[in-house]
């Protein structure tokens, strides 16, 4: 079940900054590849990319990779376009790109905010707006996954309203444009994270946690969480995988949210 074999799959966002732990595109590359999908994946820097290509291969899989700017209309087009060069259609494209900046509107400087939603929402409009046309044309169809956040159903915990906006704007992107191409052949769902434990998290803990205190923030984290304890990529990436499979074939429009139960509880998180 869940095969892939011989599927192309386009990933943006697959980079991994250290071989320590799996962030959440890594990982979704990684399943994929392991479940038979040939990998080609576009990210900011080709070091990173890089990381994961190489942890791809040393499992026997195949993964190509090219330096990706997906806020800009052109080096999207070149990441599309060398994919379908390479393998002559792309069957699965998965957009994991984001990035979460503070701030209300009131203290959100418009610089920042054009920023965020241009890497959170703008991207996911390039990639689709080059693959879908593809999709349609070929027999199989297509599908896409996107990646959003639960802090686009509900409020968090922190003033983000840019991330937090661009994020529920991917869910009715994706709603909206699965039911205009529901009978072309072409799927499109949204993954829904919350509380994931990824090497970014471990980032963040060191740049936040009060008095330096990484291990209380990140407990602070678990107990948020109803299952009390965050998520990890590779339950993201089981998400995605599902969607990507044909065992989800008459499944579109929808999310799937993995977050340990946060969104169904009263409690703040």
């Amino acid at each position: 079940m869940l095969r892939l074999d011989g599927k192309i799959a386009l990933i943006t966002g697959l980079g991994q900054t250290s071989d320590d732990g799996w962030g959440i595109g890594a990982a979704i590359a990684m399943k994929l590849s392991q479940q038979g999908a040939i990998i080609f994946g576009g990210n900011r820097t080709l070091p990173a990319a890089a990381r994961t290509k190489a942890r791809i291969e040393a499992e026997g899989g195949t993964c190509d990779i090219q330096q990706t700017d997906v806020t800009n209309s052109e080096s999207t087009k070149a990441l599309v376009n060398a994919c379908f060069e390479k393998h002559g259609r792309i069957d699965i494209l998965i957009n994991n790109v984001g990035k979460s900046e503070p701030g209300c509107p009131a203290t959100m400087q418009e610089e920042i905010w054009d920023q965020q939603v241009d890497l959170n929402l703008k991207s996911i409009y390039l990639t689709t707006h080059f693959v879908l046309p593809i999709m349609e044309k070929q027999k199989t169809g297509g599908t896409v996954i996107n990646v959003s956040s639960i802090a686009g159903l509900r409020y968090i915990g922190k003033p983000q309203v840019a991330y937090s906006t661009t994020k529920a704007a991917i869910m009715q992107f994706t709603k909206a444009t699965a039911v205009i191409y529901a009978d072309r052949g072409v799927r499109l769902n949204t993954v829904v994270p919350g509380l994931i434990y990824t090497p970014y998290t471990r980032a963040l803990a060191k740049r936040y946690a009060p008095g330096g205190d990484e291990e209380s923030y990140m407990k602070m984290r678990d107990d948020q969480v109803p299952m009390k304890k965050m998520g990890d990529a590779w339950d993201v990436a089981n998400a995605t995988l599902f969607l990507a499979a044909d065992e989800s074939q008459y499944i579109t429009g929808q999310e799937i949210v993995v977050d340990g139960g946060i969104t169904s509880s009263t409690g703040r998180v």
